[in-house]
């Protein structure tokens, strides 16, 4: 009987269980089973947190790294297939390891967030501290919920997409904090006023806010912030927040540089960290706690 396979034992067989039809971890679960020959025990082996068992945790992560690396896509939550390069690897025979996939990372991402994708595998090689390991190891589970986090964003209704933003707000302390000091307007027409917070009792300083649920290819370009900005005019406003779950166009960040009003561009990427820093549509899964000596305690002089 084989041993759990690891991680990066992994990468070649879920590309190739994909390719045969496969559309998650779970459904490459069975083919790993049998290609390892893992018993029922193995299969039922669960992770520490006891949410889902090693065999599916293990093939989820090389199905992310897959997608990390350009083989592998998402057309909706839950679902994976090859990419047009994951199907000529997966052809081709080639062996693909940790070094394979982050030459495609460095080759996709230019540099960009690369070391958040591959500082685990340089860790445990060199040798370095438990903390340092435990960091880059929190870093990557961290990329990997605010990926999961917006695919959940992107099913809300745009009604409930703006609430979400209202609350998102004032979880970040604008109003207090306090429910009523916010409320999400949801006005019909393109730059209207989809919610507002006011920061005092009287409403006398309110930051206006517009949320746009876009495709991550849909990027915001410069007449969206016009026009949110000449709603904004009409409401006499100086403050505003545009969230979008997809990017702004260059020229639209150099104009809202250049306006009088005080606009805030909150894309996809910073909406997620945004979500996760202030405990919005999350949870605390598990807690670890780390300990270091007292050195007040011991002097006794």
């Amino acid at each position: 009987m084989s041993e759990i396979p690891s991680m990066y034992e992994l990468f070649r067989p879920c590309l190739e269980l994909l390719a045969a039809g496969a559309t998650n971890a779970k459904e490459c679960a069975v083919g790993i089973q049998k290609r390892y020959g893992l018993s029922q025990d193995q299969m039922a082996e669960l992770i520490p947190s006891g949410t889902r068992t090693r065999v599916v945790d293990r093939a989820d992560w090389a199905i992310f790294r897959l997608m990390k690396a350009g083989l592998v896509v998402r057309p909706k939550r839950g679902v994976y297939e090859l990419s047009p390069q994951g199907q000529a690897v997966a052809r081709s025979g080639a062996h693909v390891d940790k070094n394979y996939l982050n030459a495609l990372i460095a080759e996709r991402e230019e540099g960009a967030g690369l070391a958040a994708v591959i500082e685990v595998d340089r860790v445990v090689e060199s040798s370095l501290p438990p903390v340092e390991t435990i960091e880059a190891a929190y870093q990557e589970i961290s990329e990997a919920l605010a990926e999961d986090l917006l695919e959940q964003v992107l099913s809300l209704t745009p009604a409930r997409f703006e609430l979400l933003i209202v609350e998102l707000l004032l979880a970040m302390g604008y109003g207090d904090g306090r429910a009523e000091m916010g409320q999400a307007i949801g006005r019909s027409g393109d730059g209207g006023i989809d919610g507002v917070v006011n920061e005092d009792k009287l409403g006398l300083d309110a930051v206006y806010i517009q949320a746009k649920r876009y495709a991550p290819e849909n990027t915001i370009g410069r007449p969206a912030l016009q026009a949110f900005i000449g709603s904004m005019t009409g409401e006499s406003a100086t403050k505003g927040v545009f969230v979008t779950t997809s990017s702004f166009s260059k020229d639209a960040r150099d104009y809202v540089r250049r306006v009088q009003q005080r606009v805030v561009l909150i894309d996809g990427a910073r909406l997620a960290r945004l979500m996760i820093d202030h405990g919005v549509g999350v949870r605390i899964d598990k807690t670890y706690v780390l300990r270091s000596i007292d050195a007040n305690f011991f002097d006794v002089t």
